[in-house]
């Protein structure tokens, strides 16, 4: 069989025609017509002829060269300007420095080698300590961390600390000298906030470049070179001066105080760093500026027994006034006025509050809070001016309620929560700090574990005389009732334990003292009494009970309403980085809150800080509290993403900040018997909220979300109905046990907010339970250290 095909038609510059001729195998022979101008192929008769380019593609072509010739040149005059022309800058700067602790801490042979505990434990302190300090400082930008190079000294004599600072210049100029000046202003002040229950000689202080100083290559005690410690004369007591800078003629007070925080001594030295200061108050950087300098340059002084004391502004003042002003401040200045080392109202003793509470609720649209019987101001301004509380009186704190200041401890139940009748009986270290404390609600300001039996009766402290117990009593029976007092105190205190019980000589003078009317009834009673023996009793209580709201239970609030109120939820913490609230988180010991580590994702160095004791953000409260975030540690456990949180000092307890329980090792909840809840915000964050939620299968959150070993899945019981409140990421889920204490069950680690029927992200929780070791663990190993 033969096939031809014949192409007749035949086009200038395209395929040329042919013909192509096929025999079967039985043909002897093929034929192949071939144009004179084919080319010669050995199996086909198809000519090729190449496309001639056009005048039109040779431009394009040029063009496209032209474009990639420009770009290389681009890229060569990059390199040769990063190569030749970008300024160079210095390498990361090194200063070598050493100090001697003569109090507080002491040097081991085993502190001479590194690889020991010991030093790893006590170099970590140090290494924390420093950094504290400068990322407070005026370098903290250029600041790039410290290494503690050896720990030196005499056996049990004092420890030589030897360490490097890192600067990046390219942040920060600095010099050995400022370095210097920076640490000895933190290591002279009478009470150092970064070097706490440590005395270190000033004069041992030695700060150079690295390339001044030799290596260190050895840790064994060698003989210092250091100069020989001198012992400094005290300063004299403080006293109260006649307040005579004039641009603060304004203030309320008329007597002040040297030196001021500051480290003024005169009134010369404070008139020469005035003009600064005025400065600040002219530029309007804060609304109470005036006020905040003046009170800095010319503090408060109160007439005391052994000396006068000094009053300064609360924290929180200097935090706002900071915020305004601290990028116009020089770093001397900013060094100096660490809003750390200010007290915290009804805290730390008497403060100086932010004026004019009331009148900046009303420029923020914010009156109907006035009256509304929650706390907004710290010193409680916008409840204290209503109807239903008389001048002079005492607000309970909580509710729309106020009494004489007699009223306390009298026998009457006057208060909402019954805080007026609660701790009668409480322990401190003496009559004269718990009168130096401004009194704002009956609730204590802070919890005491040990001290004197100190009775506070219609307004009136006291201590506990034992004199009648002792000399009616034989030794084995007087014992057995101081013990009995001890022990009901302390429960009364919420601690579980008795640690010890003494009778001691009260070294005290002008005060008031009660005995026991009778010392074997089973009904404790007392009576008002002289005690010319001054046998006084001292206690100390140990292990605080965890999960109780101080304010509900006996004679306190019986119901939990959807709008917390104060006491509500004492362990709440409400997480901030930079001054915004992002996360939350609980309260689980006092220097220790769990959240989640999703809070710090992509943040390593922002600066977090925790309040405690809010239930509205945008107020303040006198039990208000706020504490620096300096470390984090993540969870070991599969698929968990708890994260704890250690604080750069502890948390004080009071009936409005306390711990939460946590669980036995792999709790079950039951869902019928446990009541629980979660925590969320009000859209506008207005309030803190109570979200009640059940625990469900698994299954239903596998099935719209992804979930782990570790996970919790829970539901709303009130649904859609209940949604009006937003769940930060750290908030905790938390049940209530049979005996009214709560515990932590979970902790959410992501946002959670109302969304239509259908797409709402479930409630999922990381469970605590199979964290309880591991928390204990680091909790403890951390105290220890």
């Amino acid at each position: 069989m033969t096939i031809s095909m014949e192409h007749k038609n035949q086009r200038k510059n395209s395929w040329e025609s042919g013909k192509m001729s096929m025999s079967s195998a039985g043909t002897a022979n093929r034929h192949f017509r071939r144009s004179p101008s084919s080319i010669l192929s050995s199996d086909s008769d198809i000519r090729f002829t190449r496309k001639k380019l056009t005048s039109q593609y040779r431009c394009g072509c040029c063009i496209i060269a032209t474009f990639l010739l420009l770009l290389l040149l681009a890229a060569f005059a990059v390199y040769i300007g990063y190569t030749f022309f970008l300024p160079q800058y210095p390498d990361e700067q090194i200063f070598r420095a050493t100090f001697r602790v003569i109090d507080g801490d002491f040097f081991t042979s085993e502190l001479a080698d590194p690889s020991t505990n010991q030093f790893k434990n006590r170099s970590k302190d140090y290494r924390e300590r420093l950094n504290l300090l400068f990322r407070r400082s005026s370098v903290k930008h250029g600041y790039l961390g410290t290494e503690v190079l050896a720990l030196d000294g005499t056996e049990n004599e004092d420890l030589i600390v030897h360490f490097n600072i890192h600067i990046d210049p390219a942040y920060v100029s600095i010099q050995a000298k400022d370095l210097e000046a920076i640490l000895s202003n933190e290591i002279s002040v009478e009470e150092s906030l970064f070097f706490k229950n440590l005395t270190i000689d000033t004069k041992s202080l030695e700060v150079h470049p690295s390339n001044v100083l030799p290596q260190v290559t050895s840790t064994t005690p060698p003989t210092t070179t250091f100069s020989q410690i001198v012992t400094q004369t005290p300063p004299p007591p403080r006293k109260c001066h006649p307040l005579q800078l004039e641009y603060c003629r304004k203030l309320p007070y008329n007597l002040t105080t040297y030196p001021n925080i500051l480290k003024h001594k005169t009134l010369k030295d404070v008139s020469e760093d005035v003009i600064t200061f005025r400065e600040l108050v002219d530029a309007e950087c804060y609304r109470h500026a005036y006020e905040f300098v003046c009170q800095v340059l010319q503090p408060s002084c109160r007439k005391g027994e052994e000396e006068d004391e000094i009053i300064l502004p609360c924290r929180s003042f200097c935090r706002d006034f900071i915020a305004g002003c601290g990028s116009r401040l020089t770093g001397r200045f900013k060094d100096l006025l660490d809003c750390n080392r200010f007290p915290e109202y009804g805290v730390e003793g008497m403060c100086l509050t932010k004026p004019g509470c009331v009148d900046e609720l009303q420029s923020r649209a914010l009156s109907p809070r006035i009256c509304d019987g929650v706390v907004d101001c710290q010193d409680i301004s916008d409840e204290k001016t209503c109807t239903y509380c008389p001048k002079n009186q005492l607000h309970c704190g909580i509710g729309r309620a106020c009494i004489p200041r007699s009223g306390r401890c009298d026998g009457r139940l006057d208060c909402p929560d019954g805080s007026d009748e609660r701790a009668c009986l409480s322990l401190s270290q003496s009559v004269a700090s718990m009168k130096k404390m401004e009194v704002v609600t009956p609730h204590l300001a802070k919890y005491s574990s040990e001290g004197y039996v100190v009775f506070n009766e219609k307004g009136e402290v006291g201590k506990l005389c034992t004199e009648n117990i002792n000399q009616s009593l034989p030794v084995n029976q007087t014992a057995a009732v101081l013990h009995s007092v001890a022990s009901s105190l302390c429960k009364t205190l919420t601690y579980q334990k008795v640690l010890s019980v003494g009778v001691e000589i009260d070294t005290e003078s002008n005060v008031s003292y009660v005995k026991m009317k009778d010392p074997t009834a089973p009904e404790i009673n007392f009576i008002r009494a002289l005690c010319p023996s001054k046998q006084v009793l001292k206690v100390s209580c140990s292990d605080l009970d965890c999960g109780i709201q101080s304010t509900h239970g006996p004679s306190g609030f019986d119901t939990l309403s959807k709008m917390a109120v104060h006491g509500d939820w004492p362990w709440h913490v409400a997480l901030f980085k930079e001054d915004v609230h992002i996360c939350d988180g609980t309260l689980i010991s006092p220097e220790w809150v769990a959240t989640t580590t999703s809070c710090f994702q992509g943040q390593p160095k922002a600066e977090w800080t925790a309040k405690f004791g809010s239930i509205r953000l945008s107020s303040l409260t006198p039990w208000e509290q706020d504490r620096r975030i300096v470390g984090m540690v993540k969870s070991p456990v599969e698929g968990s993403t708890i994260a704890l949180v250690k604080l750069d000092q502890p948390a004080t307890l009071n009936d409005f900040v306390r711990p939460i329980c946590l669980p036995k090792q792999n709790m079950l909840i039951n869902p019928k018997e446990s009541q629980c809840n979660t925590l969320g915000w009000a859209r506008n964050r207005e309030q803190l909220q109570r979200v009640q939620v059940k625990v469900m299968e698994m299954e239903k959150c596998e099935n719209i979300s992804i979930s782990t070993v570790n996970s919790l899945c829970t539901e709303t019981i009130y649904g859609q109905n209940d949604c009006n409140e937003e769940e930060f990421a750290g908030s905790s889920m938390m049940c209530q046990e049979k005996s009214g204490k709560w515990t932590l069950v979970g902790i959410t680690n992501w946002r959670i907010a109302c969304s239509k029927k259908g797409t709402e992200r479930p409630r999922m929780y990381d469970k605590i339970a199979s964290n309880v070791n591991w928390i204990r663990e680091s909790i403890t190993s951390t105290d220890t250290t």
